[in-house]
């Protein structure tokens, strides 16, 4: 019993010293702290890549219908169209020209024969005192060139543009004339015109400014850049107003599209039919033209569309080319003395005096 007694002894001695000692980690706890993480981790990453999955495989699942049901409606789609409707319906409006936008073309000459009715007689003479009380109305009408989208513009034929740039022009004008109603002179100037001349104002062409189309333009440069250069139409410069008695009469109903090329001729005719645009006179053996068909004015305008080598080959490149344009409006009996007599050239004095119907 005693030697039993003394062998547990020194076991348990040894146990209580075993653990007082520096001894290496259990090799469970770390296996078990190894082994749980990898475990969780094992069993929550499934369920993870499921719960991402799941709203993956809804969404194929329901694709079919929305896209065949609803494709022009993407949230991409939808989202450019909300952002660009305007350039969508531009691009649309030069291709085809919606019935609207011609309409516009239409509506705007309709406005400027109202206006045109109202304040020119059959003579081509303005009523400037009576305008100068009701002002706004040309400026109302003058406003629809102003604010005109240029789309709008582009998408108008040939035809409507060109009357488009004649009715401005010519409105234009009478609203500076207005603007200088009635006219002041010097007594310097008068020595050269009289006191209602026109000349009076200075820099009528080139130094009053306006807007058309959302730009600043100038008489003068409408006419380089749309009659003299752009449209090529040398008909046009027997239809813009000049303000002056011996410059062909104003309408008093604006230029359209539908029939230009009639209101043209008819203009062109009536002011040849005067003796201060085309006169021959057989004894003396010369040809009087208007001034504004010099070379130096619109004579050189001519050139594009009439100038010929092959008849008045005795005149000047921008002569021959007024002249073979005056053959094609004239009688018959001019024709054939132009084309074959002897003759020289002339052109008539201009009178700046303004065509005021009611006078200063």
């Amino acid at each position: 019993m005693a030697a039993a007694l003394t062998v547990m002894l020194l076991v348990g001695w040894g146990c209580e010293q075993e653990q007082a000692g520096i001894a290496p980690p259990p090799p469970s706890p770390p296996a078990i702290a190894e082994t749980q993480p990898a475990e969780i981790e094992t069993v929550v990453e499934p369920k993870v890549v499921e719960a991402e999955q799941k709203p993956v495989e809804t969404e194929k699942a329901a694709q079919p219908e929305p896209n065949v049901q609803k494709a022009p409606s993407e949230p991409n789609a939808q989202q450019t169209a909300a952002t660009e409707p305007a350039p969508a319906e531009s691009n649309l409006a030069e291709l085809q020209p919606a019935p609207s936008v011609q309409a516009s073309a239409a509506q705007l000459c309709s406005r400027c024969t109202e206006f045109l009715s109202r304040y020119v007689d059959n003579e081509g003479l303005v009523d400037y005192r009576t305008l100068l009380r009701r002002k706004l109305e040309l400026v109302e009408v003058l406003d629809r060139f102003k604010t005109l989208d240029a789309n709008e513009y582009n998408s108008w034929s040939r035809e409507d543009r060109i009357a488009f740039w004649i009715n401005g022009y010519n409105l234009e004008f009478i609203k500076i004339l207005l603007d200088n109603y009635p006219i002041e002179s010097t007594r310097v100037l008068r020595l050269f015109w009289p006191p209602n001349s026109i000349r009076h104002i200075k820099g009528i062409w080139d130094q009053h400014k306006f807007i058309i189309k959302d730009e600043e333009f100038t008489l003068q440069e409408i006419d380089r850049r749309f009659f003299k250069e752009g449209f090529g139409e040398p008909r046009v410069f027997f239809a813009i107003y000049y303000g002056s008695l011996s410059g062909p009469t104003l309408r008093n109903e604006a230029y359209c599209g539908e029939n230009l090329s009639a209101q043209l001729d008819d203009r062109v005719k009536k002011f040849l039919a005067g003796s201060e645009a085309f006169r021959i006179d057989r004894e003396n053996q010369k040809v009087y033209l208007s001034s504004i068909l010099k070379p130096t004015w619109h004579g050189r305008d001519f050139i594009a569309r009439y100038g010929t080598d092959l008849k008045f080959k005795q005149q000047e490149p921008e002569v021959r080319a007024v002249l073979n344009f005056l053959t094609k409006y004239i009688f018959q009996s001019q024709v054939n003395y132009l084309e074959t007599a002897n003759y020289t050239v002339e052109y008539m004095g201009y009178d700046w005096t303004l065509n005021d119907r009611g006078g200063q």
